[in-house]
């Protein structure tokens, strides 16, 4: 058996890093595997592609800015993808994140299947099936054919409202795709919308959890050093991860609302992960920045009395599943998948915006860590860890395999 799985980076970002710890599991069972990515850093070893280079996917980005078209550049790239499946022969190709201007999507997706490749396709965000936006929040016109887009700005095109023509090229590519492809889903939320879409919906479907190291990362681990760094002494702890504080859709101004209403009180708010270096934020928040070292963004983790999570919406939640893996109680707003794939009894999420919700399930569970972290850890290193993800994508490689035989 021969995997070939397609992303647009590798080793870094979360999907990176899960077609990382798939592509190590498959050849640890003496399972040949190969990796083809887009972005990022040249390849190491004979079994790893970069399909594209930097200066191809940015003038594809130029390019898609002005047709409105994300997906439909990337002319060389995808010829090169196109032949090194050609000449890997793999018995299935796993799809995982194929945006970043590295790959024509239409024309990979049409390719596949003609040739009658086994594949699976996982859903880390909802493009797929929309057509073009990451996040189509409370919009439903992606069920019915888009058009009109109350976001198309924010997405490829500056000038014209391509939202229409993209998701009709992407329900062409996929109609007559089904015996051959399997959809993968992160969540159960997102599974259902995919199964509610024009486009994925007649498609078999199925649900794995993200996973994570739990095993050598991510559980709770000491973090004396960072306490001593940043001055702390018997203050409660709340941890917020964020890549960019200042996005609307991360929620970082529900954070600085929230530390007024805390400013009295002996907690400090630790911002782990922004890259905006112009922020002013309130003194009872301190912003760490970017954090490479996964170990040292578990003791953050483990130093914490809780996680809050203040984004719109998360297809996932990577941030929810280390924090759990490390002891730390989860609460924030109800964002989509978050609060389907937290450990409930540990967690507890509001409706979004309600900052008065927010603040009553702080206090209430910021005091309780010390009393349940042993019995989180002991159920989240399970059902988060990496082997378990690696473990049911192999089930389901086996299963496409045996029925083709």
């Amino acid at each position: 058996m021969k995997i070939l799985q397609i992303n647009v980076v590798y080793k870094k970002g979360s999907t990176g890093k899960i077609v990382y710890d798939i592509h190590n599991v498959l050849k640890d069972k003496g399972i040949e595997s190969i990796v083809c990515y887009g972005r990022g850093q040249k390849p190491n070893g004979p079994d790893e592609y970069k399909t594209s280079s930097e200066l191809l996917a940015k003038l594809n980005n130029i390019k898609s800015r002005i047709t409105g078209l994300e997906f439909n550049g990337s002319f060389f790239a995808t010829i090169k993808l196109i032949r090194i499946l050609k000449k890997e022969k793999p018995d299935i190709i796993h799809l995982h994140c194929i945006n970043g201007f590295f790959v024509n999507i239409y024309w990979l997706i049409a390719y596949l299947k003609k040739s009658g490749i086994k594949t699976i396709l996982t859903m880390h965000a909802e493009f797929m099936y929309t057509g073009g936006c990451g996040h189509a929040f409370e919009c439903e016109k992606w069920k019915t054919g888009c058009g009109n887009c109350p976001q198309f700005k924010e997405m490829p095109s500056y000038l014209f409202d391509r939202t229409n023509r993209a998701w009709r090229k992407m329900k062409l590519a996929f109609d007559g795709f089904n015996e051959n492809l399997i959809v993968t889903s992160v969540s159960p939320w997102l599974e259902e919308r995919a199964r509610q879409s024009v486009i994925l919906g007649n498609k078999k479907h199925c649900t794995i959890l993200n996973g994570i190291d739990t095993v050598n990362v991510f559980h709770p681990c000491d973090f004396s050093n960072i306490k001593r760094d940043l001055k702390l002494t018997d203050e409660k702890i709340i941890c917020h991860i964020t890549a960019n504080f200042s996005n609307e859709i991360k929620g970082g101004k529900y954070i600085r609302e929230l530390s007024e209403r805390l400013k009295d009180k002996n907690i400090k708010i630790i911002v782990v992960g922004n890259t905006d270096k112009n922020l002013k934020l309130p003194d009872n928040i301190i912003d760490v920045g970017r954090i490479n070292d996964q170990n040292e963004l578990a003791a953050y983790y483990s130093m914490a009395d809780l996680t809050v999570i203040t984004s719109k919406r998360e297809t996932f939640s990577m941030v929810c599943a280390e924090s759990l893996s490390c002891g730390t109680p989860v609460v924030g707003f109800k964002a989509g998948a978050p609060e389907q794939i937290s450990l409930r009894e540990y967690s507890e999420f509001v409706e979004y915006g309600d900052l008065d919700a927010l603040e009553r399930t702080v206090h209430e569970w910021i005091e309780l860590k010390s009393t349940v972290v042993n019995v989180i850890v002991e159920k989240a290193q399970g059902y988060y860890s990496k082997e378990k993800m690696c473990e049911s994508y192999l089930t389901l490689y086996k299963e496409l395999v045996n029925k083709s035989e």
